[in-house]
């Protein structure tokens, strides 16, 4: 009768790293607590510093610690904002006065910042689909938890738009899509391309990315009822701070 195979142990760092995840979860170690260095866990464990290094970065990548150069690795928990991609673009969403990221935050507080409204030519592709080279620009940050998450970059045809609150930092209630119904251009379709890719290295200082983050790229288009476009908006998202939900019928 032939014996049950060993199971193998998991690699020394391995150990390492589900040790300090226990941690973390079980609230010895919370939110902005610096991990113990690479020379601590040399000493506590006796292993070599790439061993200590491994480790740490299973935590990196996992979204659980971050890196500050010259300081030390901190743990990094942060409650992933559940984006809802049709409840938030409802129209009794921004038609009734609110904002569409309280649908993603449900109370939590949310701030936006850097905010940049400019007149300028727009990309190929974009003035393609707007029918114009000639937009305005909409570019801001967002913060959850004061937490960068996401940056947004919004086009609009410059001529529909003109003189109204879209050309100016603060929209008001609704923010664009009231403004635009307020035009009698009201959105009635949207489409949205989700991507994910490794971010530039503006994208992760604007956002605070640790080494080897990824992006979620969401591309979304408004359109009219007959179908013109009216916003094309490029959306980067820190992928360790959304989980993306969709609901379908059968």
């Amino acid at each position: 009768m032939s014996e049950s195979p060993v199971p193998h142990e998991p690699p020394i760092y391995r150990q390492i790293a589900d040790a300090l995840r226990d941690r973390i979860h079980s609230g010895d170690l919370r939110d902005g607590d610096r991990l113990p260095g690479e020379n601590a866990l040399m000493t506590e464990y006796a292993i070599a510093r790439a061993t200590a290094r491994q480790a740490l970065a299973v935590l990196i990548n996992e979204g659980l610690a971050v890196p500050k150069r010259g300081s030390g690795v901190y743990v990094r928990l942060f409650k992933p904002i559940r984006r809802h991609g049709s409840r938030r673009l409802a129209r009794e969403q921004w038609g009734e006065g609110r904002s569409i990221w309280d649908a993603d935050t449900r109370g939590r507080p949310f701030t936006v910042d850097q905010v940049e409204v400019v007149r300028e030519q727009a990309p190929a592709e974009v003035a393609h689909m707007l029918g114009t080279p000639d937009v305005w620009v909409r570019r801001r940050r967002y913060l959850v938890d004061a937490r960068p998450v996401q940056l947004a970059t919004s086009y609009f045809p410059a001529p529909l738009v003109e003189g109204s609150p879209i050309t100016q930092e603060d929209t008001g209630p609704g923010g664009v899509y009231a403004r635009l119904r307020d035009l009698g251009l009201p959105p009635a379709h949207f489409t949205e391309e989700v991507r994910a890719r490794m971010p530039s290295p503006r994208e992760s200082g604007l956002l605070g990315l640790p080494a080897g983050t990824p992006v979620i790229v969401v591309d979304r288009t408004a359109f009219l009822t007959g179908g013109s476009p009216v916003e094309v908006n490029e959306m980067v998202l820190d992928a360790a701070a959304y989980v993306l939900q969709y609901d379908f019928d059968a």
